[in-house]
């Protein structure tokens, strides 16, 4: 059971990155690719009926750790309040910045909100990236597993670098997207942008899986598991999918969800079965075997978690089938 609500948390954090993804991807990117404010309205309507939806799965990804591994929720937050903090702060910057652009029709306005749209974006992608760095990496945990670092310990080079990788590879998805929802001089200049792009991704990708075997090895898992090796080369292809298919935007779109979809995969298999590693040794951190919540509060929450993301599930299908089709025009 206990398996299975780890399964369930990876599988919320990871629907949270492949749809809200491409939104922060929308924001990293279309400032470059889209110049005209026809362009960037176009832009952002492409993801007006999904954005907000798609926050829902970080919400509710909260509150299954809290559930599922209270302890581990304790800690992560004695250790990350201050970039939890300002990861919510930037969420309602990109929220105003969606809402109120089209307000007020003022050049100077616009440009406001779109600045803001794009820094908010950016910054977001580059914090989950350091914190996913830092979980991967491991923290240094007390005896009552409080965070015993500071907030340089967090700006490691590991951390910082899986930062660079989560921007790059959601500016990659962004553009993918833009070149798949948007019609004329926008959609082609995030195709080039998706060209320029899926180098540099492959190139972080690789330093980065490199500097993981040292940081912390997957060795043990594979060895164990050897069925988790389909995660990597699920991301390889993916990867190889997006510069094969890029005169294609919808295969390119898928491509790059399964490029994401494969390295969350990775980290999740390196982590099992921990949640947070200790620093230097991942033996002091919090693993799903010796931190659960009690056998009675997992019996009554997973059902009830499973249903619930069925429910939602189905119903994000709904809105994507109802809306995701056509272009937006740009003009």
């Amino acid at each position: 059971m206990i398996v299975v609500a780890f399964i369930v948390l990876v599988l919320m954090l990871g629907t949270y990155v492949l749809l809200d993804g491409y939104d922060l991807g929308v924001g990293i990117v279309h400032l470059f690719v889209a110049r005209t404010d026809s362009e960037r309205a176009a832009t952002i309507a492409s993801i007006g009926p999904f954005w907000n939806g798609n926050e829902v799965w970080l919400i509710a990804a909260g509150g299954a750790l809290f559930g599922f591994f209270p302890l581990v929720y304790a800690s992560a937050f004695s250790g990350f309040y201050l970039p939890f903090i300002v990861v919510l702060w930037l969420l309602m910057f990109r929220g105003i910045a969606l809402e109120l652009r089209g307000h007020i029709a003022n050049e100077l306005w616009y440009r406001f909100f779109d600045v803001t749209f794009a820094l908010a974006s950016g910054l977001l992608a580059l914090l989950f990236g350091v914190a996913l760095g830092n979980v991967v990496r491991g923290v240094p945990l007390g005896r009552s597993h409080y965070f015993e670092g500071t907030f340089t310990f967090l700006l490691n080079p590991y951390s910082v670098g899986v930062g660079l990788l989560a921007v790059a590879a959601l500016a990659l998805h962004g553009a993918a997207w833009i070149a798949m929802r948007v019609d004329g001089p926008a959609a082609e200049r995030a195709s080039r942008a998706v060209r320029i792009v899926s180098p540099i991704v492959a190139v972080l990708a690789a330093a980065i899986t490199y500097a993981t075997f040292h940081v912390r090895s997957p060795w043990p898992n594979l060895l164990a598991m050897p069925w988790i090796a389909l995660a990597p080369l699920a991301s390889c292809g993916g990867l190889f999918g997006v510069i094969a298919t890029r005169e294609q935007p919808g295969r390119t779109f898928a491509a790059s969800t399964l490029f994401l979809a494969g390295m969350l995969a990775s980290a999740a298999a390196t982590l099992f079965p921990y949640l947070l590693p200790g620093f230097p040794s991942a033996d002091g951190g919090l693993s799903i075997y010796t931190i659960p919540a009690s056998p009675n509060v997992l019996a009554t929450m997973l059902p009830v978690v499973i249903a619930g993301l069925a429910i939602v599930g189905g119903y994000r299908a709904f809105i994507a089938g109802r809306f995701a089709r056509g272009r937006f025009p740009t003009v």
